[in-house]
């Protein structure tokens, strides 16, 4: 199973402590609500656990994957997909960034093929495949930056704000697709301020609270959704929980 696992985490920034933390174990089939105030350090701990930053003191290690290239001096980079609110996409049309990776996957290309057309369905982007990824606005990228991942199905994936720039329409779209991931067993993390459909899928919880991190197994699960599941017909149904 593949995990990213932390030990002795403590950052900093020049005398101001952000967060410690003695160790967090962020894993497959594991879906994990990150919650703090704005400013607490949400998106600086995903970066960390993405290999993007590195912590002031600690260790951050993964699990469960293939040696990573004798030339690469981060052999954590690229195992947790990271998603920032305002994802990053390649020059190029919507559909080059669908396809973009299939040159680097070591998945069956058929198959590749096969998501990218079932993921252009569920993120209703057919409309859009000409279209320069530039030229979209902040809701339609974010479920390009989803779908893309949707297709790679990563093992691991961490979400920050992911319906921040999103019509109610577009939310249900995403909450389909993340659903789906996790009946698929990927790993992910949620960082959201604000309880939603998407952190109604969580299991497990950690908060940020007096620059300590604090986790619990198991979250409270809110009741009444504001939004319906979007089901489409022509998928196989997705039921959110």
């Amino acid at each position: 199973m593949a995990k990213i696992i932390a030990h002795d985490l403590e950052m900093r920034f020049g005398d101001k402590t952000l967060f410690t933390t003695q160790e967090l174990i962020f894993q497959e089939q594991q879906v994990i609500h990150l919650q703090g105030d704005n400013g607490c350090g949400k998106t600086t701990l995903m970066k960390l656990l993405a290999g993007l930053i590195k912590p002031s003191q600690g260790q951050v290690q993964a699990i469960g994957y293939s040696l990573a290239p004798w030339w690469r001096s981060n052999n954590i980079v690229g195992k947790a997909i990271y998603l920032h609110q305002h994802p990053y996409l390649f020059e190029g049309s919507v559909l080059y960034n669908l396809t973009y990776s299939f040159a680097f996957s070591d998945r069956d290309q058929h198959q590749l093929a096969a998501r990218t057309e079932q993921a252009i369905e569920m993120a209703e982007l057919g409309h859009l495949l000409p279209q320069l990824a530039s030229s979209l606005s902040g809701g339609e990228r974010q479920r390009l930056a989803i779908a893309r991942a949707w297709i790679i199905q990563p093992k691991l994936l961490m979400l920050d704000e992911p319906t921040s720039n999103m019509d109610k329409h577009s939310q249900r779209l995403v909450l389909q697709m993340v659903t789906d991931l996790k009946q698929q067993g990927t790993g992910i993390l949620i960082s959201s301020h604000q309880s939603c459909l998407l952190t109604q899928l969580c299991d497990h919880a950690w908060l940020i609270n007096n620059h300590k991190i604090s986790t619990t197994d198991t979250i409270q699960q809110v009741t009444t959704p504001t939004l319906a599941v979007h089901i489409n017909p022509n998928m196989p149904a997705t039921n959110a929980q």
